[in-house]
C-alpha cells in the first residue's frame, strides 16, 4: 500500500503541431517512490500528453505502477516516455495497462523511451504487456536502467508481428530496440536488437526468427541471478509451441523465447515470471 501522494504534477494536452506537419503524439509519464518508515511513498508523479500513470489499490506490500498510452498506439513521429525512480529499499512492480501497438508509418520513426533507476536494496519488476508491430510500422525503443550496487531488476518484453487471429501477415516493417542496464555506472547488460526487411524475408533461418510471429526476452539481474538458470531450464522443457533458451552468468539470467503465435508465448512468459518473482503477476496480466 502507498502512503498519500505528494508533490505531483499533471499536465494535459499536446504541443501545437508545426506548420506543414501533421500533429504527433507526445507523452511522458514519470513516477518516484521512496520509503517512509516501513511503507513506500509516492514522491513524484508526472503525466503529460497521452501518457498516464495509475497506482491501483492492491492487497500486497509491493505497489503496482500501471502506464497507459491513451493515444492507443504509436506511429511515425510520435514520442512516448516512461520514467521510474525507485528509491532505497523500495520494492515495486510496473507494467502497462494493455499491449502497445505500433501502426503504419509514413516514414518517420515512432519512439518509446523507458528510463529506470533503482536505489540501494531496491527491487523493480518491469513487466510491460506485448508490443504489437503492424504492417509498415517503424518503431524505435530504448530502455536504460541504472542500478545501485545491490539493487535487483527483472524485465520481460514481448513482441508480436501482427495479429494472427485477424489473418494479418507482415511483409515490411522496421523495429529497433536498445536495452542497457548499468550498475553503479558500469554496463552489465547491453542488448541491441533490430528487425529489417532481411529478417522478415529470411523466415526459415534461426537467426531471423525461423517463421516465429512472437518473441520475448526475460532478464533477471541481481546478485546470484545465474543460479536460477537451471530452475528455468527445467520448466521450459515442458513448453508446447514455444522454443526457449536460458543463459546465466555474472549476476544475470537471460531467457530468449519465440513462438508461432502470441498466446502460447504469453502463457510461457507468465509461467516463468511467476517463478522469477516467486509471487503473482500484475493484476492487469491476469488471464
Amino acid at each position: 500500500m502507498l502512503d498519500q501522494a505528494t508533490n505531483f504534477t499533471t499536465h494535459g494536452g499536446q504541443p501545437p503541431a508545426k506548420q506543414g506537419r501533421m500533429q504527433r503524439m507526445v507523452g511522458r509519464g514519470a513516477v518516484g517512490l521512496a520509503m517512509r518508515g516501513a511503507r513506500p511513498t509516492l514522491t513524484d508523479l508526472h503525466q503529460s500528453g497521452s501518457a498516464k500513470v495509475f497506482l491501483p489499490r492492491v492487497h500486497r506490500d509491493v505497489p503496482e505502477l500501471v502506464f497507459l498510452n491513451t493515444a492507443g498506439g504509436v506511429t511515425g513521429g510520435d514520442h512516448l516516455c516512461y520514467d521510474m525512480k525507485i528509491g532505497t529499499g523500495v520494492a515495486a512492480m510496473a507494467t502497462t495497462q494493455t499491449a502497445e501497438r505500433a501502426y503504419r508509418s509514413t516514414g518517420e520513426v515512432g519512439r518509446v523511451d523507458v528510463s529506470i533507476s533503482v536505489g540501494e536494496a531496491g527491487t523493480l519488476s518491469w513487466l510491460p504487456q506485448e508490443t504489437i508491430l503492424f504492417e509498415g510500422s517503424n518503431l524505435g525503443r530504448r530502455t536504460t536502467v541504472e542500478l545501485a550496487s545491490d539493487a535487483c531488476f527483472l524485465m520481460a518484453e514481448s513482441v508480436v508481428l501482427g495479429r494472427a487471429a485477424m489473418g494479418e501477415t507482415i511483409e515490411s516493417l522496421s523495429f529497433s530496440d536498445w536495452r542497457e542496464v548499468r550498475r553503479c555506472g558500469a554496463p552489465v547488460w547491453v542488448d541491441p536488437f533490430a528487425i529489417c526487411q532481411k529478417v522478415i524475408d529470411g523466415s526459415e533461418s534461426a537467426v531471423t526468427l525461423a517463421s516465429a510471429r512472437a518473441f520475448a526476452t526475460i532478464a533477471l539481474i541481481e546478485q546470484g541471478a545465474e543460479d536460477a538458470a537451471e530452475r528455468f531450464r527445467s520448466v521450459i522443457e515442458s513448453f508446447d509451441g514455444v522454443v526457449a533458451a536460458v543463459s546465466g552468468w555474472n549476476g544475470k539470467c537471460i531467457i530468449r523465447m519465440r513462438a508461432t503465435d502470441a498466446w502460447p508465448l504469453r502463457r510461457a512468459v507468465a509461467q516463468l515470471l511467476k517463478i522469477a518473482r516467486q509471487g503473482s503477476l500484475p493484476r492487469v496480466w491476469q488471464e
